[in-house]
């Protein structure tokens, strides 16, 4: 299990230090913002959808190594999927960061995205990694305002 949470803070130190799609989209169809005031974290997620399907996904923002990792693979993993499908992604990374520690993982469901499921031993850091979902699933239901995690 050591070997484990090595492998996953790899990873997210990796998303943090070399964000994938760390960037701001001309072009987007859809964009929220978010900010968590408690901590400072602040992310705008930019999206270009083709009908249903998300074409392209990027983020800009500051934030704790939990919140750019979230987002940088988050973009990653909802590229090419419909709304449909990105939000039961939300919902299966949402039950694994809030769930009971320890609880099993679906992590052929969730992909890279099973690094964090360590999150849901620190109630603190759940907003942290949630932040830019949160934010996706405003972009998506193209809700104006910003998303806050208070």
């Amino acid at each position: 299990m050591a070997d484990l949470r090595e492998l996953y803070q790899e990873v997210i130190l990796d998303h943090t230090k070399n964000p994938r799609n760390y960037r701001t989209m001309a072009d987007a169809t859809a964009q929220a913002d978010g900010n968590n005031p408690l901590c400072g974290d602040r992310v705008t997620v930019y999206l270009k959808l083709d009908g249903d399907r998300i074409v392209d996904a990027s983020f800009q923002g500051q934030g704790c190594a939990i919140s750019k990792s979230s987002a940088s693979i988050m973009t990653e993993a909802v590229k090419g999927k419909t709304r449909a499908e990105a939000e039961v992604l939300f919902d299966r990374f949402h039950e694994m960061i809030t769930g009971k520690p320890g609880a099993p993982v679906d992590g052929k469901a969730l992909g890279k995205l099973a690094v964090f499921q360590g999150v849901s031993e620190f109630p603190l850091r759940v907003k942290c990694a949630s932040l830019a979902w949160h934010t996706l699933r405003s972009a998506l239901a193209e809700k104006p305002g910003i998303v806050t995690l208070e």
